[in-house]
């Protein structure tokens, strides 16, 4: 009953923080120089230059009417809490309106054509984390300062050291299809082949891994040595204290010690990167996905920003703020899953 009340009162504290978030982030937007309405007087002005001829376009003047007309279309026009009241029941926290710089689309439809993309390499990047660096961070840890931990801590170091949109443009000069590539071994970049609708099912299989493999390696470079080190600090940890000791008192061996008593809480830290998993699935990368022109929400996102489309902005950063709130509790449910003794009693 003290779990149920306490997952009650972090899902009551989902509203608030939301509101929060979209409520200072929408001020921001509104606010900013650059926006909607500063980029249709430019691009009016833009066209006044190209009839006159030359570079006269700068003098071209907006009269006041023509200026209240594009802060109407807009919505510029009413106060500051009737737009982001609008914005959120109104557009459904934005989902209803209409992108500025995507004509004739919302921005749940440019969401949508997007999803598919970053859940896969969110999800593959995901898993392959975990598989690799917490069976990773056991090996170092039972082999502690052994050559083959030096080595493996060596070269877990130098990747932690190189930034993974970094290490993606290294791989892409060495193995994709560049005019200055070493080896000719993968797509430059995108998501599948023009014709991948065409091929059978084993050739979609292989083109999709193809095209795949360098950008999900980067996924995983990104989080490989903070996972490893910490699973391997954590499980030298446990095996330190006095309940292992009493283990291999009583004859028991090392193996039976870690792994029927220690392992289960040494992955206890590893948990707290679990409720991440659904921003990760929804967002991505962003600098991933600009470096092998991956269309995916990080991109969106990016060029939303870029663009000041502001609807496509918040729409996308409605979902992943309520993608990580939602996410942080599923970190304290894996938590009790992993060890049903964890009490939130303490929580406020």
């Amino acid at each position: 009953m003290e779990r149920l009340s306490y997952f009650i009162r972090r899902l009551l504290l989902v509203i608030p923080t939301f509101l929060g978030i979209t409520f200072l982030v929408f001020a921001l937007t509104q606010f900013v120089p650059g926006g909607p309405v500063e980029q249709r007087i430019a691009q009016m002005r833009g066209m006044g230059s190209g009839e006159s001829g030359g570079g006269a376009g700068s003098n071209v003047s907006i009269t006041e009417d023509q200026r209240k007309a594009i802060e109407r279309e807009f919505g510029f026009d009413k106060p500051f809490l009737a737009r982001y009241t609008h914005w959120l029941f109104h557009d459904a926290m934005g989902m209803n309106a209409y992108s500025y710089k995507y004509n004739n689309k919302k921005v749940w439809q440019l969401i949508t054509e997007r999803f598919p993309v970053s859940l896969t390499f969110g999800v593959t990047g995901f898993v392959l984390t975990y598989l690799v660096c917490v069976p990773l961070g056991i090996v170092k840890a039972l082999r502690n300062g052994s050559s083959f931990d030096l080595l493996s801590s060596l070269v877990v170091l130098v990747l932690y050291a190189i930034p993974a949109f970094a290490f993606g443009m290294i791989l892409k000069t060495l193995f994709s299809g560049t005019s200055d590539a070493f080896f000719d071994w993968f797509p430059i970049g995108g998501f599948r082949s023009e014709n991948w609708h065409e091929l059978s099912t084993w050739d979609k299989v292989k083109d999709q891994t193809h095209h795949m493999f360098l950008p999900v390696l980067c996924y995983v470079i990104g989080n490989f040595a903070v996972l490893t080190i910490l699973m391997k600090n954590s499980l030298l940890d446990q095996v330190s204290q006095d309940y292992v000791r009493t283990v291999l008192a009583k004859g028991g061996t090392m193996r039976r010690a870690v792994w029927g008593h220690a392992l289960r809480n040494a992955v206890i830290p590893i948990v707290t990167g679990i409720g991440g998993i659904l921003s990760i699935m929804f967002a991505g990368s962003v600098l991933i996905e600009r470096v092998f022109a991956i269309n995916g929400i990080g991109l969106l996102t990016l060029d939303a920003i870029i663009g000041r489309d502001y609807m496509v902005f918040m729409g996308t950063l409605a979902l992943t703020a309520i993608l990580g709130l939602v996410g942080r509790i599923f970190s304290d449910f894996c938590y009790v899953l992993v060890d049903p003794r964890i009490s939130f009693g303490g929580e406020s």
